[in-house]
């Protein structure tokens, strides 16, 4: 029997309605998109000086609104999400202690995690004050609100004017800003805040060009409100 020749009208409309078919049935059952960062922060690494807060914030409401608890393994950084788990480690004991992040801070330049006073004792820095460690994030507990923007702090004060002063130095580069208060142990601060990042380059990209304009001393804080 020979084939029927490609140039017949039915064979080729067969052929349409099949390729047509084939196609429909794979974009009905092609796997949904995977998101970007359905793990974020898992396995997010960092090393640097790590210090620790205690008496004078116990009991203090933290980021995440919990009270704060010295005796209890956690701690504040300025940008993991709330609710990262992660293992630090001494770089000089070579000790190691899980923590769950669970406030923000530390608000000073140099420093990029501060432990509760259970978790310094653990890594035996509590005399020291500081301690070069390493954190890897191990686990990521995600909060039904998300986890926030970022934006760049570029100052803190004890004078609402000083405060005041900057915001207006920074506001025709950088219009997107805040001034926010809290009250410390040691008082009553100011905190000049800029923009609303999405990505921490984005983020990172705008705080050096905030040093570089003004010779600032910028870092990048994750809000939460």
């Amino acid at each position: 029997m020979r084939p029927m020749p490609l140039t017949n009208p039915i064979l080729l409309f067969l052929i349409v309605i099949g390729l047509g078919v084939f196609l429909y049935q794979g974009c009905t059952t092609a796997p949904r998109p995977v998101e970007r960062f359905p793990e974020y922060p898992i396995g997010f690494a960092e090393r640097g000086m790590a210090s620790w807060y205690g008496p004078g914030f116990h009991g203090n409401k933290t980021a995440n609104g919990e009270r704060y608890d010295m005796y209890k393994l956690t701690a504040a950084h300025r940008t993991l999400p709330l609710g990262s788990v992660a293992v630090v480690h001494s770089l000089t004991s070579g000790r190691h202690v899980t923590v769950r992040i669970n406030d923000r801070g530390p608000f000073a330049r140099g420093r990029i995690l501060d432990l509760s006073l259970a978790g310094a004792q653990a890594l035996g820095m509590v005399d020291n004050g500081t301690d070069q460690i390493e954190l890897r994030v191990v686990g990521y507990n995600a909060r039904p609100e998300g986890m926030g923007v970022l934006r760049v702090q570029v100052g803190a004060f004890a004078d609402l004017q000083n405060a005041r002063a900057l915001l207006a130095q920074v506001q025709p580069d950088f219009p997107d800003g805040r001034i926010i208060q809290v009250n410390l142990p040691e008082g009553r601060r100011y905190r000049v805040q800029i923009g609303r990042f999405l990505t921490e380059p984005e983020a990172q990209v705008a705080m050096v060009r905030l040093d570089r304009l003004f010779s600032l001393q910028s870092f990048v804080v994750r809000d939460d409100g």
